[in-house]
Parts: C-alpha cells; sequence; structure tokens
C-alpha cells in the first residue's frame, strides 16, 4: 500500500470489547463493573482495613469500595487529623488506631491495603501475611533491595493473596499492548523508553501540612520505625517521598511503573544489568532524594523478546510542561502509550537493499555501476524495493478509565478464587529492583548487575 497511513480506531465501546468478550458497551462504568467475573452473593463479603490513610490510601480505597461486596472496617494512621476525616468520610462506625498491629488482631477484617511509607511496606506486608490477612501494598515492594526476598517467601509460605499496587500491570491499555506486542507487529524489539516528567510543587511532593501536626497528634517514633532517630520534624512526616529514609524518591515511586509496564507488555521478569545517573537540581528544600533522575538498562534474550535497552527518565522540574509516555520501538514498528491511548506505526522491509542515493556506488566505475544496477534490476522486482506500510492502529480506552479500578478487581477477584494475582510478590519484586537498583547506581557512579531470574543481585 501508499506510505499514508491511515488510522485504524479500536476503543472498548466498539469493537475492542469484543478483544475482552465483552459487549459493546456505552461508557466506561459498565465496562469496569463487567470486568469482574465473580457472582457475588451475601457470602463473599470482603472485610478491608486501610494502613496508611494519605493521599494514595484515600484513592486506594475508593477503587476498592467500587468493588461489589468490599466494605471497610478500619483505618489505621499515625496522625489522629487523617483519624477524624476517615470516620468523616466513610463512617463513624469505623475501628481507627495508630497501631496496626491491632489491625492485624481483629478477626473480621479479611484484608488490608498497606498504603505507608517505603520503610514499612515489607514489615508491615509481612506481618500482615503472617497473619492470615490478604494484602494489597502499594509499590514499591520494599524499600531496599535485599528486602524483597522476605516478603516473596512470606507470601509463599501464608498462602494468602498478595498484590503489588503498581496498577499498569491490570491496565486494559497495557493488557492491549500486550498482544499487539505478541503478535508480533513491530518485530523484534530492540529498543523501549519511558518518561514521567513533572513540573508542579505538589508534583515534586510538597504537600499541604496541617496546622496541628505535632508529636501530640503524630506518633513520630512508629513512624521512624528502622530509619535514623531524630526529633520531630512534620515536614519529613508529610513530605517523607523527599527523604531516602523514608522513601525512594523518583525512581522507586515512579520508575517502577515504568517498569511494571514495559514487563507487562513483553512478559519480560527484569534487566540484567542497571546504570543510571540522579541529581538534585531544582527542589532544593532539605529533601536528600534527587529531582532527576535518567537510567539505562540492559534486558536479555529471552523466549519473550529480543534483547533490548531501556531507557527511563523522571524530572520533577520539568519546564517543558511534564508529561509521561512509553513507547516500544522495535525492528519494524513502534508501539505508543500515552495516558489511555495505543498509537501503533509498523511496516514490512524491502526485500531489497537500497542501491544508489548516497552509497558507496558513485565511488566505484561507471562500467561497475552499471553492471551492478544490472544485476540489481534481474534480482529485485518493483514491489521488492517497497517498504509496504500497514495502516496505523488506535487503541483508546472508554473516557473516565480507571486503572487502579481493575487492579483492585484483579486484586478481590483473587481473594475470592485464590487464584494468581497479576502482580504477585516476585512480579512486584522484578518491577521494584531494578527501580532500586537505579538508586543504587546513582550513589555509587557504576553501574549494577541484576539476577532477573534469582532476583538477587549479582
Amino acid at each position: 500500500m501508499a506510505t499514508t497511513r491511515r488510522k485504524f480506531i479500536r476503543t472498548l465501546g466498539t469493537s475492542g470489547s469484543l478483544l475482552f468478550g465483552l459487549p459493546a458497551l456505552a461508557d466506561a462504568t459498565q465496562v469496569q463493573t463487567l470486568l469482574s467475573k465473580v457472582r457475588v452473593t451475601a457470602n463473599d463479603k470482603v472485610r478491608i482495613a486501610l494502613i496508611g490513610s494519605g493521599i494514595i490510601g484515600h484513592y486506594d480505597t475508593a477503587a476498592a469500595m467500587k468493588v461489589p461486596g468490599v466494605e471497610l472496617v478500619a483505618v489505621c494512621d499515625l496522625y489522629q487529623g487523617r483519624l477524624d476525616r476517615a470516620k468523616e468520610k466513610w463512617g463513624n462506625h469505623l475501628f481507627v488506631t495508630r497501631n496496626y498491629k491491632e489491625i492485624l488482631a481483629r478477626k473480621d477484617i479479611d484484608a488490608v491495603l498497606v498504603c505507608t511509607c517505603d520503610h514499612w511496606h515489607d514489615h508491615i506486608t509481612i506481618d500482615a501475611l503472617k497473619a492470615g490477612k490478604h494484602v494489597y501494598c502499594e509499590k514499591p515492594m520494599v524499600h531496599h533491595v535485599d528486602e524483597g526476598q522476605a516478603v516473596v517467601a512470606a507470601q509463599k509460605a501464608s498462602g494468602k493473596v498478595l498484590q503489588i499496587g503498581s496498577q499498569s500491570a491490570s491496565s486494559l491499555v497495557f493488557l492491549e499492548a500486550q498482544k499487539y506486542f505478541k503478535q508480533g507487529l513491530i518485530g523484534d524489539v530492540t529498543y523501549a523508553e519511558a518518561f514521567t516528567d513533572r513540573n508542579s510543587a505538589n508534583g515534586a511532593w510538597l504537600y499541604t501540612i496541617p496546622n496541628d501536626a505535632s508529636p501530640k497528634t503524630i506518633d513520630w517514633d512508629m513512624f521512624l520505625g528502622d530509619a535514623p532517630k531524630l526529633p520531630f520534624d512534620p515536614v519529613r512526616f508529610f513530605h517523607w517521598r523527599n527523604y531516602k529514609a523514608y522513601g525512594t524518591g523518583v525512581a522507586g515511586d515512579l520508575f517502577v511503573h515504568s517498569f511494571t509496564g514495559l514487563h507487562t507488555i513483553t512478559s519480560s521478569l527484569g534487566p540484567k544489568q542497571v546504570y543510571a545517573l540522579g541529581a538534585l537540581n531544582y527542589w532544593k528544600d532539605g529533601r536528600d532524594a534527587y529531582d532527576i533522575v535518567t537510567g539505562i538498562s540492559q534486558y536479555p534474550k529471552t523466549e519473550n523478546h529480543n534483547a533490548f535497552q531501556f531507557f527511563t527518565r523522571v524530572n520533577l522540574a520539568d519546564g517543558a510542561g511534564g508529561g509521561s509516555s512509553t513507547r516500544l520501538i522495535g525492528t519494524e514498528g513502534v508501539i505508543d502509550l500515552r495516558g489511555n491511548t495505543i498509537t501503533i506505526k509498523h511496516f514490512k522491509r524491502p526485500v531489497a537493499p537500497g542501491i544508489g542515493g548516497y552509497d558507496s556506488m558513485e565511488s566505484f566505475p561507471k562500467a561497475m555501476q552499471e553492471q551492478l544496477l544490472k544485476e540489481y534490476d534481474q534480482k529485485y522486482s518493483a514491489d521488492d524495493r517497497k517498504t509496504k506500510w500497514a495502516d496505523e492502529i488506535v487503541f483508546e480506552a472508554p473516557k473516565g478509565y480507571d486503572s487502579r479500578l481493575d487492579h483492585m478487581i484483579n486484586f478481590f477477584e483473587s481473594v475470592r478464587t485464590g487464584k494468581p494475582t497479576l502482580e504477585d510478590g516476585s512480579f512486584g519484586l522484578r518491577a521494584a529492583a531494578p527501580a532500586l537498583i537505579c538508586n543504587l547506581s546513582a550513589e555509587k557512579k557504576k553501574a549494577i548487575d541484576w539476577d532477573p531470574v534469582t532476583m538477587k543481585l549479582v
């Protein structure tokens, strides 16, 4: 066909619905509801508790409570104001506490949402699994790479469900991209890239601090946990993502989404080597976490994909306006994900190699040029010399689509049926580890080797 590419639009509201075994639907809310294949009865109720009632805690709880049969029973947070707000928002019947172990001791709680600062993720997740609770733990699964194996072992020993909260693993957009990738539409992947850039104070985690923040309203000692002991500091408590002692910076918080999405599309276990650079260029407000990190990872060839390089970046002071994107570039095309839209451009290369033009031909004697052109014409037809472009494919999720809800649906289906989640402990570690290794590489100023199969530093 001609090199002019037409767009082939697919959406879940129309023909795209058929890809998921769903009828054509008019709006996103219907699609999201039907994605749950479990028939809910009164006996299927799942009672949950929220541990860590900050921003993500509210988002995760709101999504969880949209799943039929899910009931919020209790909330834990170290700041009294958040416990008061929980009752205002979700009802006075809630049990509230500053001690998460009181949550785990309750027999009326089936599952917990762990939405705390990063350095508490492994401790609470392991304790919850040992207490017989199903766990939805926010990303990154661990604060340090060497904590991951203990979480994976705890999940296996418990027999309970663990879902790590990087929702692109359940996103219909990334799962649709996975289908196109597996069809080989872009040939062999050679390079992939992802970025998440921001340009606002909120985007750099400078969140509002309440006027009543004090040692009376906040359990500071519990917050510190295994971090270095310091005097009470409300900035560190409410802006914990900006400090290495409690968070994992832009790499652990945002790179992990990039690795999750990439691994979902390619079915990869992860890279074998990671190198990164980090800097604190703009937000010099007392934080010690970088505000810009760039990383490059080398992925080995597997049965699921070719060997390729992956570049990822986060810049919290992006004067270009911010944004995010994931692109997989193959030998015959590209899969480009932006927001809830996929664009695929792909082609077949000419059978014939090029001849003439910007070529060495001009440097040969004229007789030699004529001989080579004659042989070329005899060997290759006009069709052999064409680049054959396929129709451009554009896939759009329904307006208002929420991958966080699909991730919760997947979690609660697993709780009810025992089927594996899409992002269990092993997947969670394989997504978190290369992100955390970016921090390690930037600090050590050298490449770091990682075994994606055994999930261990080399």
